[in-house]
């Protein structure tokens, strides 16, 4: 009788799906980094109320968080190329849509979809930050822009790392999502694995405990950097302090 539960085959899965980590980690990488800095610029947009981007960018989060990021994927799969011959057709480029890999769709599916979420996180990190202390670097003859980098935003990061961190973790889960649109990350592989030796629960345990491993990784430096900024607003409000009783 064929053994029905082959825990060996766990590890021999693992090993078969940990050479795609990287197309893994390539995807939550872009996809976080382009997120992150077109997340920003919807905060400062819909913070400053700029006319006519301010409700493009709130219409845009809306329709962000309210699909499935499944389906979001899938425009992005069909909806470039498409976009790419409207461009070819009408002003007579020559874009190969053909030579497009299909990773690069997973990169903007995922980027804009952290955007609208990072978006809502900056923005309320942002206008976390004490008037008095906007008002106090004004004072001092600060630009807009010097106000932002000096002030604002370290003051702001300590409320928006761990919802970052939070929904950088998420993003390295979503990416199982890729393999629908043919990209082999972690996900495909271990499907392709399961399908060659037909042990898909043990195929998806190695994939599970991959996944786990990772996120705790991650997990660890979002806690590390929770503990630096902390630590660097006690060394302020301990120097404002000793200020205050000078």
């Amino acid at each position: 009788m064929e053994q029905i539960f082959k825990p060996s085959v766990i590890w021999d899965s693992i090993l078969a799906i940990i050479p795609s980590i990287p197309t893994t980690m390539a995807i939550t990488v872009v996809s976080g980094v382009l997120g992150l800095l077109f997340g920003f610029v919807l905060a400062v947009i819909r913070i400053r109320k700029i006319p006519v981007l301010a409700q493009l960018a709130t219409l845009y989060i809306s329709f962000i968080r309210g699909t499935p990021l499944l389906v979001q994927l899938f425009l992005s799969y069909y909806g470039i190329p498409m976009l790419l011959r409207i461009i070819n057709y009408n002003f007579d480029t020559s874009f190969d849509i053909s030579s497009i890999s299909n990773i690069v769709f997973a990169f903007a599916a995922f980027s804009f979809n952290e955007a609208a979420y990072n978006a809502e996180t900056i923005r309320a990190s942002i206008l976390s930050v004490d008037r008095k202390d906007i008002e106090a670097a004004h004072s001092l003859g600060m630009t807009g822009a010097q106000t932002m980098r000096r002030v604002i935003l370290p003051q702001a990061m300590i409320v928006a790392i761990p919802n970052l961190g939070n929904s950088f973790i998420n993003l390295v889960k979503a990416t199982s999502l890729a393999y629908a649109i043919g990209v082999m990350d972690m996900m495909g592989q271990a499907k392709v694995t399961a399908g060659n030796n037909m042990r898909f629960f043990e195929a998806y345990i190695g994939l599970a405990l991959l996944y786990w491993v990772i996120c705790l990784i991650f997990e660890f430096i979002v806690r590390k950097l929770e503990k630096r900024f902390n630590i660097l607003e006690r060394e302020v409000t301990l120097n404002d302090s000793a200020q205050e009783h000078s």
